[in-house]
């Protein structure tokens, strides 16, 4: 990824060009400690801090959000983090203040918010209810101490169990995340956590194995005793359908009507913008990521797009392949008349090419007009997926 030189056009016109529906993505960075499996842009947060980073997201709104489209409207907003949490009541009214002032919304918008379980409060939940909140996405991770405590998460199974239930109790639809693959973890234990997750209230859950990619402190320090994650996932494929959930995607599961609107703005390659520190957008295009520090973002937020975005114009073939991988990794799979509509027949036939002749049948699952993978092909997706792009 570059960063456009002065000379070159902005973001400008192609956030011009969204002329409907989009996607609205903001970040904030702040947790009250840094998970060592975690490599998303986060940083541990210093009293005061918030409120700096308030004012620097307020101006990065300001200059951004006037060059949308005049029809353009955010049909799905998701505030995430980090550990949005962390912020009082008093920091969010004046966020979702400033955000209902500017952000051109739709007549019913998806509006989700992460939560942690320790940082999580009724006060807050009731503030969002008054602000249209309509989602929130709970980092429970397992409702284990043993594994928790692995997991160094600063929250208690209790604290995970009362505030799933308080999420669901006061009318959100609530999702939870769930971490496998954790050393001492048992499929006894596993079971356990999904089906507590289920009890209290969530219609929708988001289940991780646990991975150390570069930029987490586990990642050059792994842990001893993991275990293989197949057997979790499988289970999971297994159990969650009878118990009224459906595998919509590769680690989302929901209850019917309860999939989460926004994570299929990725999915399908509509518009994204994103707002904050470190945050990543993908515009008519164009995919770019913000200045990828807090002190790099205030440093250069009146500076404009030109020196705080770091882009990336993505050539059709190689938006394609990617479009395909994304499309993969949900359960309706790849529409073939869409698809070629978008990005031409001939980079469609050649991805299906290699499909039918490297992927074995019982991984795939062909229906008129379109491919998908099967619940097998979904447990070995990687595998794929290497093949396409």
């Amino acid at each position: 990824m570059r960063t456009r030189s002065s000379a070159e056009e902005p973001l400008r016109p192609s956030l011009a060009a969204i002329d409907g529906p989009f996607s609205l993505y903001v970040h904030i960075p702040f947790c009250l400690r840094k998970c060592p499996y975690c490599s998303f842009y986060s940083l541990p947060l210093r009293r005061g801090e918030e409120e700096r980073y308030l004012s620097l997201l307020e101006r990065e709104m300001l200059s951004v959000l006037p060059s949308l489209g005049r029809r353009a409207r955010a049909d799905t907003i998701y505030i995430g983090g980090g550990t949005p949490t962390v912020l009082t009541p008093d920091q969010w009214e004046r966020l979702l203040a400033h955000m209902r002032r500017h952000v051109p919304m739709a007549v019913a918008p998806e509006f989700t918010v992460e939560a942690n379980p320790e940082s999580l409060t009724e006060k807050t939940l009731a503030l969002w209810k008054d602000w249209g909140v309509t989602r929130v996405s709970l980092g429970v991770q397992s409702f284990s101490d043993d594994e928790l405590r692995f997991l160094h998460r600063p929250h208690s199974a209790d604290r995970a169990r009362w505030a799933l239930s308080a999420a669901a109790d006061m009318g959100f639809s609530t999702s939870a995340d769930l971490i496998f693959g954790l050393a001492g973890q048992t499929l006894r234990s596993w079971t356990s956590s999904l089906s507590e997750t289920l009890d209290r209230g969530a219609v929708h859950l988001s289940l991780y194995q646990l991975s150390l990619e570069p930029g987490c402190f586990w990642h050059s320090r792994p842990p001893g005793g993991l275990p293989d994650g197949y057997p979790f996932y499988r289970w999971s494929q297994w159990y969650l359908p009878r118990k009224g959930f459906e595998q919509y995607e590769i680690a989302s599961f929901s209850r019917p009507g309860a999939s989460c609107r926004h994570n299929f703005a990725y999915w399908t390659g509509a518009s994204v913008v994103g707002l904050g520190a470190g945050a990543w957008g993908c515009v008519e295009g164009v995919r770019y990521r913000n200045a990828l520090s807090v002190e790099e973002y205030e440093r250069l937020i009146g500076a404009g797009e030109k020196e705080r975005l770091h882009w990336e114009p993505l050539p059709l073939d190689r938006q394609a392949r990617e479009a395909a991988v994304l499309l993969l990794r949900t359960a309706k799979g790849i529409d073939c008349e869409y698809f070629a509509s978008r990005y031409g027949d001939e980079v469609l036939e050649d991805i299906l090419s290699t499909v039918r002749r490297d992927v074995p049948g019982d991984c795939l699952a062909w229906r008129n007009g379109g491919v998908a993978l099967s619940p097998r092909g979904m447990r070995v997706g990687n595998a794929i997926w290497s093949l396409i792009i």
